[in-house]
């Protein structure tokens, strides 16, 4: 890894597992970025930091729930605090669905609309004047392949990820001339508990590993992934194993996408 990510301050959100966690580990071990460390879990953002051995003055933990939207402003401000500048924020944080459309509560689908969506788009307005007094500032967004496509037992989570690339792919126009650039990432299938927290039908935990999410790219191999884009200041990248070929029938065979999908196994 280059000097890019070099004595800059890296947020990152749901910092206490998977994605969020592997990042700190490649920063730390890599780099000498400072790095804030956000989740609901203040106990295991602590744990994650000591176990990628990072030094007392090179992070910080601040709490987080994107759920809690309305109080983005007071943690952005917060964060901004820790070492006196926001350099690059990375929305990680966020919430999966496994569940037919029919079968789902549409508090399901608020809920993750709030976080996957709204929560995202809050904390990132809330951040975004900080890099505008600092003149730069980059934001990256994990989205997913199903904010570019959709599949069965993911309506709600695929809606709220299209809206992010809508969101966001505005907002780099908007901040162009602001020398703050945006960068949305797409993973694949990706081993992390992704699959075990995300929600049923009826709101609750689905509490078991996909066979293809266990079997998909590790997440220290995405997380190297994801900051050579980060790097190369890519507008969007997909990173993950042969279902990012998604991304190109979507584009230009999307018939042959919809037949591949319907007959799919997708958990």
């Amino acid at each position: 890894m280059s000097t890019y990510f070099d004595d800059k301050t890296v947020w990152i959100t749901g910092a206490s597992s998977g994605i969020g966690e592997a990042l700190v580990m490649e920063l730390a071990a890599k780099t000498t970025a400072k790095i804030i460390l956000s989740s609901r879990k203040e106990d295991q953002l602590e744990a994650v930091a000591q176990k990628a051995k990072l030094s007392k003055n090179r992070y910080a933990v601040l709490p987080l729930d994107l759920y809690n939207y309305k109080n983005m402003a007071i943690v952005a401000a917060e964060a901004a605090g820790k070492f006196g500048s926001i350099d690059l924020l990375i929305n990680n944080a966020g919430l999966s669905q496994r569940s037919l459309a029919m079968e789902t509560d549409i508090e399901v689908d608020k809920r993750l609309i709030d976080i996957d969506y709204i929560g995202t788009v809050a904390l990132t307005k809330a951040t975004i004047p900080y890099m505008i007094r600092n003149g730069r500032g980059q934001i990256a967004v994990v989205s997913s392949l199903m904010g570019i496509f959709g599949a069965p037992m993911r309506s709600g989570y695929a809606g709220a990820k299209h809206a992010l690339h809508g969101f966001f792919d505005a907002l780099r126009a908007e901040l162009y001339k602001e020398n703050i650039l945006i960068t949305i990432i797409c993973p694949g299938f990706i081993q992390t508990n992704i699959s075990m927290n995300a929600v049923t039908g009826d709101g609750s935990s689905q509490g078991t590993m996909d066979n293809a999410t266990q079997n998909g790219m590790p997440a220290h191999v995405f997380a190297r992934k994801m900051l050579r884009a980060i790097e190369k200041k890519k507008y969007q990248k997909a990173i993950g194993g042969k279902e990012v070929l998604g991304v190109f029938l979507k584009r230009f065979f999307p018939a042959w996408l919809a037949r591949i999908t319907r007959k799919a196994k997708v958990v």
